[in-house]
């Protein structure tokens, strides 16, 4: 009787909520790089060896760019001589708006970085990470040939051992460390593959039945998505690469808003720990702590000519609207990006990240618009306390 009970919910519960999405925002073209924040610091979240730099070092160095087909580069330097014990410049961005549950995200790229050390990935992120959930999307390192996905939250969220989905369950406990993990089953969704295929789209439905994560390559994208302009609809897409149902995690417990995360980083604690790095970029020695900076990120970067990503865009769909942070006295809030602004300044925040078998989070500068009518979600003093009691768990 229990074994029926709990199929039964799962098999309800598991599949996608259905209705249009209406467009909110939208990344491409020589616009692309508007409404991001650059990094500009070292890698302290991964313990990669790259320096993030900001966005005037970004497109002097030729980094972060649209290139003549109107595509977004992302890239690891791969020109520069770096001596011993320095790091190689890379690039992290986050978007400044966020988004709540109830939006679909689509991401469609031509190219992702890939090859030994690199570690790139496309991910989502609660504003007071590690509260309000992390969703990795893209992510994986060095030459593997698969995508793997992931959610990340506080105790209490957990992917069902029975779900709808075609990729394949690897941990099931979304607050350890690697997170509740799904690996992409269909063919060319990273790597040398996805370059050769000409690419592929993601499509994220965060909703309060569940989180939900389609791929397709590029032969197989329905035109549902390729031609969605104003609008999205999910109805058709059938059974999603990895599914999280809410039976098992409650998605408005558990995500806030979230914002968008871009990064590539060399080496660090996933991509560099040597049975990893081991796993597909040995020499035929084992492997140890060093192996990874030693070989790779040190001296020419000429082996960094396929570290780079190549959007087409991103959009975003909602049933509400983008939302911005936004300063309330000495509360930081997330504002509708429709209410008019009446002044505009910026600032600056630090976390800190978590991933894949490691992923990434934090909050960069942020732009902060003021407004006249708020529809917000405040950051209480009880959440912050609830953060900083987390990382003790």
């Amino acid at each position: 009787m229990r074994v029926f009970t709990v199929v039964t919910t799962t098999l309800v519960v598991s599949t996608p909520a259905y209705a249009a999405y209406n467009l909110v925002k939208e990344y491409s073209g020589q616009t692309f790089f508007n409404g991001w924040d650059f990094y500009g610091n070292y890698d302290n979240l991964t313990s990669g060896d790259v320096i993030w730099v900001d966005q005037a070092n970004a497109t002097q160095s030729h980094l972060a760019y649209v290139n003549d087909a109107g595509h977004a580069i992302i890239k690891v330097d791969n020109t520069t001589n770096v001596p011993w014990n320095y790091k190689r410049n890379s690039v992290r961005i986050t978007s400044e708006d966020y988004f709540s549950v109830g939006s679909v995200l689509v991401f469609d790229a031509t190219h992702l970085p890939y090859g030994c050390s690199v570690w790139p990935s496309f991910w989502t992120k609660g504003q007071n990470w590690p509260i309000g959930g992390e969703i990795d999307i893209i992510e994986a390192v060095n030459l593997m040939t698969y995508n793997q996905m992931a959610l990340h939250t506080q105790n209490g969220c957990t992917q069902p051992s029975s779900v709808t989905q075609s990729g394949t369950t690897g941990s099931t406990n979304c607050s350890t460390d690697a997170g509740c993990t799904v690996a992409e089953q269909q063919p060319n969704s990273f790597g040398a593959s996805f370059a050769s295929a000409g690419g592929g789209v993601w499509a994220t439905q965060i909703d309060s039945s569940g989180i939900f994560i389609w791929f397709w390559s590029r032969d197989n994208v329905p035109t549902s998505v390729s031609q969605a302009t104003d609008s999205i609809d999910p109805s058709s897409w059938g059974t999603p690469s990895a599914a999280y149902p809410s039976s098992s995690c409650d998605i408005n417990e558990f995500f806030t808003p979230q914002q968008l995360v871009l990064d590539i980083t060399l080496c660090g604690n996933w991509a560099g720990e040597p049975s990893v790095y081991q796993s597909t970029c040995g020499n035929g020695e084992t492997a140890n702590a060093s192996s990874c900076y030693l070989e790779n990120v040190i001296n020419s970067g000429s082996n960094y000519a396929d570290a780079y990503f190549e959007i087409s865009y991103i959009k975003a769909f909602s049933n509400g609207s983008a939302l911005v942070a936004s300063a309330s006295g000495a509360t930081t809030v997330l504002v509708s990006e429709t209410a008019s602004p009446t002044a505009t300044s910026s600032g600056s925040g630090n976390g800190s990240s978590g991933s894949g078998t490691g992923s990434s989070g934090t909050n960069g500068s942020m732009s902060v618009a003021q407004t006249g009518a708020r529809a917000y979600v405040a950051l209480t003093g009880a959440t912050v306390l609830a953060a900083f009691s987390w990382l003790f768990l």
